[in-house]
C-alpha cells in the first residue's frame, strides 16, 4: 500500500489529527522549557497534518497518544471523543538515532547562527537542517507503511515530536521495576482518578508508578487541564483509559474513587498489596457560574493533593502498603 495521500483524504477533513497527547508515566520532566517544546511540536503537528491508520474500518479524525516503551515509540491511535482504541504501533528509535542526533546538532547550530551569522550562513545551516527534516520525514514514512498512512509534511511534524519527547523519557521496565506502584480507579478516568495520578507523580517524581482508570470511558475535561494548570501541571496530555487496557496486573496499592469502582477492581481480578476505597465528591455534577464549578475542581484538587501525598509518603519510603 501507497504511504502518500490523495487529495480525497484532505477533501473529507477526517484523516488528520486532532489531538496529542502524552503519557506522564514515560515522557516526564519538571522543566518548563522542555514542556514548552513539547506543547509547540504539538501545536505545529496539530496546527496541519494528514493522518490515516491502514487497514482499519474506523474513520477519522484520530487522536494519537504517545508512550515510550524501552527503545520503542509506542503510537497509539484513538477515538479523539471517546478514547476508544483504534489501532497501536511500535516505532523502534534505533534507525533514528544518528538523525535524532543531527536534529539536535543542527537546531543550535542554527539557534546560533541566527543571533550572530551572516546571512549565507544561516541559509547553509537551513539547508541542512530542512534536508535533514526530509531524510527523517521519509525514513519515518517508510517504516510506518501498511501502519499509518502520513504525507511528507505531516511526517516531519511528527518527526519533530519524537524529537522533542524522546531525550527526556523516563524509561522504567515496569514489570522489572522495583519502584512502589498505585493505581488510582474512578468512573471515567476525566476527572478524579487522572488528577490524583498527577499529583503522586508530582509530588514523588521518578520514586513511584502511578496509573490512573475508569470503569468505562470518558473524555478530557477542560476544568481539570484548568486547575491543573494552576499548580503547574499540564493535564492536556491526558487520555482517558479503562479497566480493561491494563496490561500491569499487580500493584502495591489501589485506591478507589468512585461509588462503582470497588466492584469492577474486584470484577478484575488485580494483585494488589492493599485496596481502599477514598469517598470523594464527582465535581463534574456541580451545577452553577463557572467559578462555582472551578472552585468544587479545585477543592477536589486540594484534597487529593494533600491525602495523596500523606498516604504515598509511607509507601515511597519503604514502608507498609497498608495504614
Amino acid at each position: 500500500m501507497s504511504i502518500s495521500m490523495g487529495t480525497e483524504h484532505k477533501e473529507t477533513g477526517k484523516d488528520r489529527l486532532v489531538t496529542v497527547t502524552l503519557d506522564p508515566n514515560t515522557i516526564t520532566s519538571i522543566n518548563p522549557d522542555e514542556v514548552h517544546e513539547w506543547r509547540i511540536a504539538i501545536y505545529d503537528l496539530l496546527e496541519d497534518n494528514s493522518f490515516k491508520p491502514a487497514r482499519v474500518s474506523a474513520e477519522g479524525p484520530y487522536a494519537l497518544h504517545m508512550s515510550i516503551v524501552g527503545n520503542y515509540i509506542l503510537l497509539d491511535v484513538r477515538h479523539p471523543e471517546t478514547f476508544q482504541p483504534i489501532a497501536a504501533h511500535y516505532l523502534s528509535l534505533t534507525p533514528f538515532r544518528r538523525l535524532i542526533r543531527d536534529y539536535f546538532r543542527i537546531r543550535d547550530a542554527y539557534y546560533e547562527a541566527i543571533r550572530s551569522a551572516q546571512p549565507f550562513q544561516i541559509e547553509t545551516v537551513d539547508m541542512a537542517r530542512r534536508g535533514m527534516h526530509n531524510e527523517a520525514a521519509e525514513l519515518l514514512r517508510t517504516r510506518l507503511t501498511n501502519k499509518i498512512i502520513i504525507d511528507l509534511n505531516t511526517a516531519r511534524r511528527l518527526f519533530t515530536l519524537i524529537c522533542a519527547v524522546q531525550p527526556y523519557a523516563s524509561r522504567i521496565d515496569e514489570a522489572t521495576s522495583q519502584l512502589p506502584s498505585v493505581l488510582f480507579v474512578c468512573s471515567m478516568n476525566s476527572v478524579r482518578s487522572p488528577i490524583a495520578a498527577a499529583l503522586a507523580r508530582q509530588a514523588f517524581p521518578g520514586r513511584i508508578i502511578a496509573r490512573s482508570v475508569g470503569v468505562d470511558g470518558g473524555k478530557a475535561d477542560s476544568f481539570v487541564h484548568e486547575v491543573m494548570e494552576e499548580i503547574g501541571i499540564d493535564m492536556s496530555v491526558h487520555t482517558p483509559h479503562i479497566l480493561d487496557e491494563l496490561v500491569a496486573n499487580h500493584f502495591d496499592l489501589v485506591i478507589t474513587l468512585s461509588d462503582d469502582a470497588p466492584g469492577a477492581v474486584e470484577r478484575k481480578g488485580l494483585e494488589a498489596g492493599a485496596v481502599e476505597h477514598w469517598t470523594v465528591d464527582d465535581p463534574s455534577l456541580v451545577e452553577g457560574s463557572r467559578e462555582l464549578v472551578l472552585n468544587a475542581y479545585r477543592d477536589l484538587r486540594d484534597n487529593l493533593r494533600r491525602r495523596v501525598r500523606d498516604r504515598l509518603e509511607p509507601l515511597v519510603s519503604g514502608g507498609s502498603q497498608n495504614n
